[in-house]
């Protein structure tokens, strides 16, 4: 289901589509807390910046991660735990969990990365599992209870993140700066050296290029915007649970990559967006969400085998050659 994105690069009317479906996208995320309702706004923003370094992974590096809730959770708990006990201001409570996040990514990278297919993915779904246990035990979590009442603080001593458009704003200030990181490393030498090791990894090894290292490189890049989205859904909701550590929630990301659209950039952002959607207004009716939620997932399977997004720009491509 990955998409190539390097047509839609090469191609003039493309790349001025995307600069204006950009602006067009920037200012309507500017405008959205005036119509809509800004918590659920930031928790879309979260999740989306969560499944856009998700895709970072699967999408370029072809690597299939089922260990992904230990970063974005971990951070979580890294941030809260800075700002409710060390009494950290908000931005640096949030890259310290980024960092965190960062350092988990090394370690567990350094072990996984070895291993390809259904065996990397099973050794980061057991190391994450495993820090989720430790996560039960330690002391400063809290076990079951979590770490609740987190403060939101000043941001840098100067705004008041207990507004809820600053807090907006906060929120979608480092869901661009992670999105963008994203765009740059794609779209670098660094990033195509990802791409061709997602293609063929034996011809780029028979380049010289050290893949594991580049692969790790990735990983850990990966899992620290995993967890810069993760410690900012802590200061916006004020709680780090267990349940942003445990398998549920990688199982989550990966449906949202899978339903936007995996090898896009905007893909992972607009499955992030629906599920939290769905989640959030069917959470009152009797219908169980999950079982919606699965029946959007094998409709979209099924149909849309590049994803939404994936599909979109599938169609404007075969537009495209058609129109020559």
């Amino acid at each position: 289901m990955a998409v190539d994105t390097q047509y839609y690069a090469a191609q003039p009317r493309f790349r001025t589509s995307a600069v204006v479906f950009g602006v067009i996208a920037i200012a309507a995320l500017l405008a959205a807390p005036f119509f809509f309702y800004p918590v659920l706004l930031m928790s879309m923003l979260c999740f989306a910046l969560f499944a856009c370094a998700f895709n970072l992974l699967i999408g370029y590096v072809g690597l299939l991660s089922f260990g992904h809730a230990a970063f974005f959770g971990g951070a979580a708990y890294f941030a809260a735990h800075a700002a409710k006990v060390w009494g950290w201001d908000p931005l640096g409570a949030v890259l310290l969990g980024a960092a965190g996040a960062a350092g988990m990514g090394l370690a567990i990278g350094f072990l996984a990365i070895r291993r390809q297919g259904i065996y990397f993915a099973m050794i980061t779904l057991a190391l994450s599992q495993m820090f989720a246990f430790i996560c039960l035990q330690v002391p400063f979590t809290h076990g079951e209870d979590g770490i609740q009442g987190v403060p939101r603080g000043e941001l840098l001593g100067l705004v008041d993140l207990n507004e809820p458009l600053a807090m907006y704003y906060f929120t979608l200030a480092i869901f661009l700066f992670g999105f963008f990181a994203i765009w740059r490393i794609v779209h670098s030498p660094f990033g195509n050296i990802l791409k061709a090791i997602r293609e063929n990894e034996r011809r780029a090894i028979s380049l010289g290029y050290r893949v594991d290292r580049y692969k790790l490189g990735a990983f850990v890049m990966s899992a620290a915007l995993a967890g810069l989205a993760g410690g900012t859904k802590a200061i916006v909701f004020q709680f780090a649970t267990l349940t942003d550590v445990q398998w549920q929630m990688s199982g989550e990301v990966i449906l949202m990559t899978l339903l936007g659209g995996i090898g896009t950039m905007v893909g992972p952002a607009v499955g992030a967006a629906l599920v939290v959607a769905l989640q959030n207004y069917l959470a009152a009716s009797n219908f169980p969400v999950t079982v919606l939620i699965g029946i959007i997932f094998v409709v979209c399977v099924l149909v849309f085998r590049r994803g939404i997004v994936g599909e979109i720009l599938e169609l404007a491509r075969r537009r495209s050659k058609d129109a020559k």
